[in-house]
């Protein structure tokens, strides 16, 4: 695999977000239409507490990824009720075609007190082409369970031949950080079918190996399938001082299977890293591939966790 980066394509400080939102396009994905690509990313207010909330938006482009048509201006989705899994924050939301309608799996998150935070994966329904959706109820659709006690999010999710496939991640465990005295916290990719794309049975394992250590942190998972093979994107990071040091930030990472059961890891494949004095010099992060015409991409953040935007790469083949 080989990526040529085309740069940043998307800088939210330009623009007036609704809900009040300041920088931040966190986990760009992509929705194809005829003639442009809707891109839903997640991007940050702050409450009356100066605390963050994360929203929901979108931007629209045509297909040569240079300009803008459109950016919404309306909520996409509310955030979730009072104590709800996503109450303080919608980020990622994956989209998909399904059966005349627009899915989107929703990794909410919420405060709280011991750790900071805690996630799991709901499900709401777009019936106007993604312009808003609804829940289609106030709970998750998939949460923690005794394997996989917290921390259950990014959805990525395909139908194939009929089957509802969804890789995420999932907490380990949380550990000590000393030098920050905080928790930092452990997680995993894991996967899971379904018959409905609402009721789901994970297969109760880590799917990709580690490369760093039993620490790692891999996140956001994205598949496509070339040539007969799955090919998993995903990014990595060290469990500590991945803010302060580039050499422990997020990196892109790469895992192919002819079956969606056995993974294959191999970094060297990958195909895209980080550019000296570029805008993703320090990290890249959240990756995004998708097909739009006869070309594959790739919608990424870099430095500072998507703070001033995300880019696109496509395949050489």
């Amino acid at each position: 695999m080989k990526w040529k980066k085309l740069g940043k394509i998307f800088d939210p400080t330009e623009y007036n977000l609704p809900n009040n939102c300041i920088e931040f396009a966190q986990s760009p994905q992509s929705l194809v239409f005829d003639d442009f690509v809707r891109i839903y990313f997640s991007t940050r207010e702050k409450d009356e507490t100066g605390k963050y909330l994360s929203h929901i938006a979108f931007v629209d482009m045509d297909k040569s990824f240079k300009k803008v048509i459109a950016v919404s201006t309306n909520t996409v989705i509310e955030l979730g009720g009072l104590g709800c899994f996503d109450e303080h924050g919608i980020f990622p939301l994956n989209i998909m075609r399904d059966h005349g309608r627009v899915l989107g799996y929703i990794s909410g998150w919420s405060r709280r007190v011991s750790v900071s935070v805690e996630t799991s994966i709901g499900l709401a329904v777009s019936n106007d082409n993604g312009l808003t959706f609804k829940r289609i109820g106030d709970g998750p659709v998939l949460t923690s369970s005794p394997s996989e006690p917290f921390l259950v999010g990014d959805p990525f999710v395909l139908n194939i031949n009929g089957l509802y496939h969804m890789w995420y991640i999932y907490g380990l465990r949380w550990i000590n950080n000393p030098e920050k005295r905080v928790k930092e916290r452990i997680y995993k990719i894991g996967h899971a079918v379904s018959n409905d794309g609402i009721n789901w049975i994970k297969d109760g394992r880590q799917l990709v190996t580690d490369k760093l250590n039993a620490d790692e942190c891999q996140a956001l998972p994205t598949v496509i399938e070339i040539d007969g093979k799955y090919h998993m994107y995903f990014c990595y990071r060290q469990a500590i001082g991945f803010r302060q040091d580039k050499n422990s930030a997020y990196r892109i990472g790469h895992a192919f299977s002819e079956n969606m059961q056995n993974w294959i890891r191999d970094d060297t494949t990958t195909g895209i890293d980080t550019t000296d004095g570029d805008w993703d010099s320090d990290m890249m992060c959240y990756p995004h591939v998708f097909r739009c015409e006869d070309k594959i991409y790739m919608l990424y953040n870099g430095n500072e966790f998507g703070r001033l935007g995300f880019g696109l790469a496509v395949l050489e083949r």
